[in-house]
């Protein structure tokens, strides 16, 4: 009797590792999502900025060019 006490106890200290690491890796996959919308966010923020910018040194060009 107190082998099958014991297999338990081993069965369930491996569940629970077993639990830990899918509970592990949902939490990584989480994170790294988080991140990775974190950056496309900013990558579209600066590209807007850029863009703006770029069209507002052009038409600033266009402005002060001299007509012939």
């Amino acid at each position: 009797m107190p082998n099958h006490s014991k297999e338990r106890d081993e069965a369930e200290a491996q569940f629970k590792r077993a639990q830990k690491a899918i509970h592990d890796a949902k939490e990584a996959k989480a994170h790294y999502e988080s991140e990775a919308r974190a950056v496309r966010e900013k990558t579209a923020r600066l590209k807007a900025l850029r863009l703006a910018k770029e069209a507002a040194d052009l038409a600033a060009q266009a402005d002060t060019k001299p007509i012939t």
